[in-house]
């Protein structure tokens, strides 16, 4: 057993479904304008899976993407851990499924519950078993179909959501790459500014809970907003002071894709320059626990992440959480 190994990225992968949802689609069923969803939110459309798409299915094929990016076949996988809200059901966990899809017979596997935070969660969850030595492969993947949860009779929370998936392979990488430092944290005094009431032990279904639409999400909107300026700048900011680095350093920032205001105000904040933050929200509005990791997967994927660069990933969302992740990306792969 290692005591503590460097523990990158090795491979990155997303997918998300067909069908988009524009704003003059909402238009037509909602009484919003395309202007009015652009000015407040940055959001111009969304992905929605069909009925036969669950989570499994869209995490299983980020998954098998961000493994081929990593040349790793899925028998080598020793972990899958999933990041959702929206499980294909209670249980089995949807890690469980997707171990199945992709024939990961040797790997464990669990989902873990921090809403949008999910992904970072994961990194750092993941990050302990290969640092350690237990494990050498962990596949972490953030995964939605908030449509599902999303309730398009509500004006304020319809024109936010999408679906989709992204994972990350985490192995050991050479000295000084890889993950530098994470921070995490939860306020669950704000437990009740974004949930979802019913079918759980709480609110179990009933006819009551179906009739008053507690089976979808709901948000007090200006509350996580305030919450969210907030947390964004300082989570990146203490997970940057952790390794002995400032906000000047970052090459790339990947912040979770909420609302263009949100990472705007984080931006300013930070004193980075626009060039430097990763925005896809205007093509796919909120993915929760996806968001992170499909934009960390489009800037792979444009050429916007070279070796030894400093990449941020940073997020918040319903619990109340949040959590930060800094990157010396690249580094050789150690086996």
């Amino acid at each position: 057993m290692h005591m503590s190994r460097a523990v990158g990225i090795v491979g990155v992968g997303a997918a998300v479904p067909d069908r988009v949802l524009t704003n003059a689609h909402l238009e037509s069923t909602l009484e919003t304008s395309d202007e009015w969803i652009t000015t407040r939110t940055g959001i111009k459309e969304r992905r929605i899976a069909d009925s036969h798409t669950a989570t499994s299915d869209l995490a299983a094929l980020a998954a098998r993407r961000a493994l081929h990016g990593a040349g790793l076949s899925p028998d080598q996988v020793d972990l899958i851990i999933v990041g959702t809200v929206t499980p294909d059901m209670a249980f089995p966990s949807t890690a469980c499924l997707v171990q199945q899809a992709l024939g990961a017979t040797r790997a464990a596997a669990f989902d873990l519950e921090a809403a949008c935070t999910g992904f970072i969660y994961g990194l750092a969850i993941g990050q302990q078993f290969v640092a350690s030595g237990v494990y050498d492969t962990v596949l972490v993947i953030g995964a939605e179909t908030l449509s599902r949860i999303t309730d398009y009779q509500d004006r304020s929370t319809a024109i936010l959501f999408g679906d989709g998936a992204g994972a990350a392979v985490l192995r050991p990488v050479a000295d000084g790459y890889g993950i530098l430092s994470s921070i995490l944290g939860a306020d669950g005094s704000g437990a009740d500014l974004l949930r979802l009431p019913a079918g759980g032990s709480r609110l179990p279904a009933s006819e009551e809970t179906v009739r008053d639409r507690l089976h979808y999400l709901q948000m007090a909107g200006n509350e996580v907003f305030k919450f969210a300026v907030r947390i964004m700048d300082e989570a990146a900011e203490q997970a940057l002071a952790k390794c002995g680095l400032t906000p000047n350093q970052i090459d790339l920032l990947v912040p979770h894709q909420a609302n263009q205001r949100i990472i705007d105000s984080a931006v300013r904040r930070l004193g980075i320059p626009m060039e430097k933050v990763v925005v896809n929200l205007d093509r796919y509005g909120n993915m929760s626990s996806a968001s992170v990791p499909v934009g960390l997967d489009e800037a792979v994927k444009q050429g916007r992440i070279r070796d030894g660069d400093l990449v941020v990933l940073v997020g918040f969302g319903g619990g109340l959480t949040w959590g930060a992740t800094v990157i010396r990306w690249g580094g050789t792969v150690v086996d």
